[in-house]
């Protein structure tokens, strides 16, 4: 285990965390608010330390899986720990637990919150909670590398981080990679920035559901989420977050002028059409179970299955409330989440993509023993490798889902409540059903099992395997 490189690269995490904390700085400037001087002293503090860490260059860089695991899941702990002291130390979080979970929601763009009323936080806390979404959304360590090189083998740092079963380089170097990811991901911010302030939004509320949008985080600046903006605002958030589920694969192809490529990509039309499917069931629910009305029901299913499917969170209404047929595909939504190469979370189209095939493969196999079957994602062979790891992922989500469920049970809640808080936290999502509703929040469970859920909401963003090396012993052994 390389150490020395890891303690330097906690330490460019920790002076990224101080330097974006100039920006919530602005913002207390801007509304004259109090809570601006904890950012500037924590900003200026973390810079310092980060400093420290990073002053002397190690000799010895070499960097492999076993680091890039460690690395990723001690930055994103380090990034949460750090970031969330200026919620603790102004006082608009009391609690450093709920602190902490808050701002590890925010950075892993889960969105369940444990603040009871988002409007009378001060302006500056608001930004914060919305801006590590949008640096989380996308990873903090691909951050990273689209500034700087960070090592020789900075591909084991974007597969550890990146979500998905599989990590390819859109162009030949690993910085490249990420720098193109950063710049669509910036592009379609600032396009969604733009929009909501055309619909109507106030300019500081565009700014911040910009980013909690494209980052699929969910966190709001209203008390009731998006429920009380104009019908044209969740219109345009709704078909902003239909896009950031997409590939990322899919607008580098059109980038590089092969749009035709980008319809190809199965993922991408598996998404689409699990997408309308379920967005047209529950619109027709909506309308002949519950009686609304066709344009109502409409968005409130185009705005519900956006925000569920690509694991924002964000509620237009209270689905709680709706049939059983849409709360159950809803939760469904859950754990299918959007593409790989996207901001989602959830268990990703692509895996159950590749699920969907292996059965069928089976199915043939036991209909055909003799026959020899090869499992092909867009035209190209799948390694074996990927389809244990999807498999192997499978088995670990589901472990971790149950352990958790039975853990948190502990607290007395119902069955509903503790399910989809789990599914919720693991899958990155926020809202769930029950006592963790679109109209409630998770401020009643105990300070235990918000740290187990603290732990779902970073084993889902890291893909699961970086936080399970962590914590087992093998990993610290010296070979």
């Amino acid at each position: 285990m390389n150490f020395a490189m890891i303690f330097y690269l906690l330490g460019r995490v920790i002076q990224v965390v101080g330097a974006m904390m100039a920006a919530p700085c602005v913002v207390a400037l801007i509304y004259r608010e109090r809570s601006g001087i904890f950012f500037l002293f924590c900003g200026i503090a973390m810079f310092a330390v980060g400093t420290l860490f990073t002053i002397k260059k190690p000799a010895n860089k070499k960097f492999y899986s076993r680091e890039g695991f460690v690395m990723t899941a001690l930055s994103w702990i380090v990034l949460s720990a750090t970031g969330a002291i200026p919620f603790w130390l102004s006082g608009e979080i009391p609690s450093y637990t709920d602190a902490l979970f808050e701002c590890i929601s925010g950075f892993t763009t889960t969105g369940a919150s444990i603040v009871p009323a988002v409007e009378d936080l001060s302006h500056c806390v608001n930004f914060w909670r919305c801006f590590i979404q949008l640096i989380g959304g996308m990873g903090v360590l691909v951050f990273l590398l689209a500034l700087l090189p960070v090592t020789g083998q900075d591909l084991y740092i974007m597969k550890a981080e990146s979500p998905g079963p599989n990590v390819g380089k859109l162009v030949p170097k690993v910085r490249q990679t990420a720098y193109y990811l950063y710049v669509i991901y910036f592009l379609l911010t600032g396009a969604l920035i733009v929009s909501l302030i055309i619909a109507g939004m106030p300019v500081f509320d565009s700014i911040c559901t910009a980013f909690a949008t494209t980052s699929t985080g969910g966190f709001g600046v209203r008390n009731d989420s998006i429920s009380s903006y104009a019908p044209q605002v969740q219109y345009v958030i709704a078909a902003f977050l239909f896009l950031s589920g997409f590939n990322y694969n899919f607008y580098f192809y059109f980038k590089s002028g092969h749009w035709k490529d980008a319809f190809k990509i199965e993922e991408v039309r598996l998404y689409a059409g699990i997408f309308i499917f379920i967005l047209l069931v529950i619109a027709g629910a909506l309308i002949f179970i519950s009686g609304m009305d066709t344009e109502s029901a409409f968005r409130h299913s185009f705005f519900q299955v956006g925000s569920i499917m690509t694991t924002a969170g964000f509620s237009s209404a209270d689905f709680d409330m709706w049939p059983a047929i849409c709360r159950e595909l809803l939760i469904l939504l859950m754990f299918i989440g959007g593409c790989a190469g996207s901001t989602c979370g959830g268990i990703k189209v692509s895996r159950l993509l590749l699920y969907i095939k292996m059965i069928k493969r089976e199915v043939s196999g036991l209909c055909h023993p003799k026959s020899v079957s090869v499992i092909k994602m867009d035209g190209k062979k799948v390694d074996g490798a990927i389809l244990k790891s999807a498999m192997v992922f499978l088995s670990a989500y589901a472990v971790i889902f149950v352990v958790s469920i039975l853990l948190i049970s502990l607290d007395g809640f119902d069955f509903t409540t503790d399910f989809t808080a789990v599914a919720s936290a693991l899958g990155n999502i926020g809202p769930g059903f029950s006592g963790v509703g679109p109209t409630k929040n998770f401020t009643a469970f105990s300070d235990f099992s918000k740290y187990v859920l603290m732990f779902d909401m970073l084993a889902g963003r890291l893909e699961l395997f970086p936080m399970l090396v962590l914590l087992t012993p093998a990993t610290w052994k010296r070979r």
